[in-house]
């Protein structure tokens, strides 16, 4: 059976592919656009964060027999701690200057980190195993679905939406952006401020550690696997608009799917799709989609 021409097998496939790309994309540009949108902060060095959450589970797994599921919690847990380490002795002493201040920062810490991985573990690339929960697949009669992809979507999307729901439904999303609107007044009302910007920069970095345990399956841990990917997830949140957060879910998805259909139909494309899309979007609605002016 063929979709213009193309057959349904080689659609679904890329489809699949695009949904994965997509998922991580809104995942890393969730943490960023909630570091941005909540702490004025471009986080440069998300892309590294993202990477150390993948080693810290292939870590777990070689050295100490810890399994994916506890690596799942437990390397979010501990790359978060050191968010909250650089947010405290670094990140605190900027947010009152330019916003090129904390890029420049965080730009420097990403080659650190990248730097300290490459010197220890070189740039060949590490396996992980697919739990064994999660192996084999789900033959659709259209295609055949690996059960572990299948696990990253649901699980992005869980992680995501539950993280929109956490910041714009709940009482503690609400004293966060009053903390960062006004944080005298909140301050005022006996709610410590400083210590909810901390967890602030703390939960988008493990966002990112999350998003390196789910990828530690399927892609190589690498120490440029986070360098490879961020400037493409940048140019997802751009487009959905800085510090927006429904807008940095639904853009990643969007254009996860968009990049895994330029692959069928315009493979030459399918690396600048992104970028020629921002661009577009820049001229027509600078804030980008879902942003305010």
């Amino acid at each position: 059976m063929e979709i213009f021409g193309i057959p349904t097998a080689l659609l679904g496939s890329q489809l699949l592919v695009g949904l994965i790309n997509g998922s991580f994309y809104a995942i890393l540009s969730l943490g960023l656009a909630i570091i941005f949108g909540l702490l004025n902060i471009i986080n440069f060095c998300h892309g590294a964060q993202y990477m150390m959450g993948a080693f810290v589970a292939w870590i777990a797994l070689t050295r100490f027999g810890i399994n994916y599921w506890v690596a799942l919690i437990g390397a979010p847990l501990i790359v978060g701690v050191v968010g909250v380490l650089i947010e405290r002795l670094m990140l605190r002493r900027l947010y009152k200057l330019d916003h090129l201040y904390g890029l420049l920062l965080t730009f420097g810490l990403a080659l650190i980190i990248e730097g300290i991985f490459r010197d220890q573990f070189g740039i060949s690339g590490e396996s992980y195993e697919v739990p064994e929960a999660l192996t084999g697949g789900v033959n659709l009669g259209f295609m055949f679905l690996p059960i572990y992809r299948g696990w990253v979507i649901v699980a992005s999307l869980i992680v995501c939406f539950g993280t929109w729901y956490m910041i714009e439904r709940t009482k503690l999303g609400a004293y966060l952006r009053a903390g960062t609107e006004n944080s005298q007044m909140v301050q005022a009302l006996g709610i410590n401020v400083p210590l909810l910007i901390t967890f602030t920069y703390g939960y988008g970095v493990a966002l990112a550690a999350f998003a390196g345990v789910l990828a530690a399956p399927i892609f190589q841990v690498n120490p440029l696997m986070g360098s490879n990917l961020i400037i493409v997830v940048f140019a997802v949140v751009v487009i959905g608009g800085m510090g927006s957060i429904m807008g940095s879910i639904l853009t990643g998805l969007g254009l996860g799917l968009v990049e895994g259909m330029t692959k069928v139909f315009y493979p030459e494309a399918s690396s600048v799709v992104v970028f020629v899309i921002m661009v577009i979007v820049l001229l027509v609605r600078p804030a980008g989609l879902f942003g305010k002016s």
